[in-house]
């Protein structure tokens, strides 16, 4: 399994596992997440700019993959990726480069796996 794969996979699986526990406030938290990256004054690619950027500095590996998934959507070229990172690193300081490198991982194995078809899986298995 691939490194986006195994990473969506396991955000799925458990946001449902957790969503289906019902709770009022977590689903209410949930929800203010998805809304506050939908369009608005700002697009939806310079939020997730911010959004990866601030993950960085933060230092939160599954959510810098899951806002660098985002901006793979939202058609970044490597060069505005590169620059996110920089203003990153910059702000965080040297305590981000570990992360900047998983996220230079995380970006290359976005772009391979979009340009190499997913194996097909037999269903009589």
């Amino acid at each position: 399994m691939s490194l986006v794969s195994e990473f969506n996979d396991y955000r799925q699986r458990m946001n449902e596992k957790i969503l289906a526990a019902d709770n009022k406030v977590i689903k209410r938290f949930f929800n203010l997440d998805t809304n506050t990256y939908q369009e608005g004054a700002l697009d939806v690619k310079t939020k997730e700019i911010v959004g990866l950027a601030c993950s960085m500095v933060l230092r939160c590996d599954d959510c810098i993959k899951y806002h660098l998934g985002k901006c793979f959507e939202e058609k970044l070229t490597d060069e505005e990726v590169y620059e996110v990172f920089a203003i990153a690193n910059l702000i965080g300081g040297s305590i981000v480069i570990p992360h900047f490198r998983r996220a230079v991982e995380y970006w290359e194995a976005l772009k391979e796996e979009a340009v190499t078809p997913a194996p097909e899986h037999s269903h009589d298995a």
